[in-house]
């Protein structure tokens, strides 16, 4: 999901193109969503630097922005990790112990629900139910769904990813 590029002023370049082409439809100030998924595809994230910039080329004010960012789930305000992790916590997965798998992963990588680990390998949050209660409990990493979890089994992965990242 996040772009390749690795440059933030090239980063910067491709938003405001991207804003200039919005700028031109009608009402463009309706079209802040689509700028701020655009933005985030982009650096990954919504940083305040980005959000500025958001404002500044829509000249819209960055408390607008930041309301907007605070409001919808999907929008990230801090960097995300290579593997993001997402522990469902619905119905299903909590009765068969999604909040034990949720601690074992907090003391694996030594952080909370919303944040990611120093290396920028994990990042870890909490779903409301990824749908797939019949494997529960669940964790979505990325866009793979692992079922059927348990400590142990979520420690495995998490020993599997960290080797692999050794190995590159």
């Amino acid at each position: 999901m996040t772009s390749h590029i690795h440059n933030q002023e090239e980063i910067n370049k491709q938003i405001k193109d991207f804003i200039a082409e919005i700028l031109k439809q009608d009402r463009p100030d309706s079209h802040l969503i689509t700028v701020l998924h655009k933005a985030q595809e982009l650096n990954g994230y919504l940083s305040r630097e980005v959000m500025d910039l958001v404002s500044q080329e829509m000249n819209i004010p960055t408390s607008t922005i930041w309301g907007v960012a605070t409001f919808y789930h999907y929008f990230k305000l801090n960097p995300i990790g290579k593997y993001n992790i997402s522990v469902c916590m619905g119905t299903a997965c909590y009765v068969k112990g999604a909040s034990e798998i949720l601690e074992t992963l907090k003391e694996e990588l030594g952080i909370g629900v919303g944040e990611t680990t120093e290396d920028m390998l994990f990042s870890m949050h909490e779903a409301r139910c990824i749908g797939a209660c019949g494997l529960a409990p669940v964790a979505m990493i990325n866009d793979k769904i692992y079922g059927e979890l348990t400590p142990k089994k979520i420690t495995d992965i998490i020993n599997k990813l960290r080797k692999e990242e050794e190995t590159k």
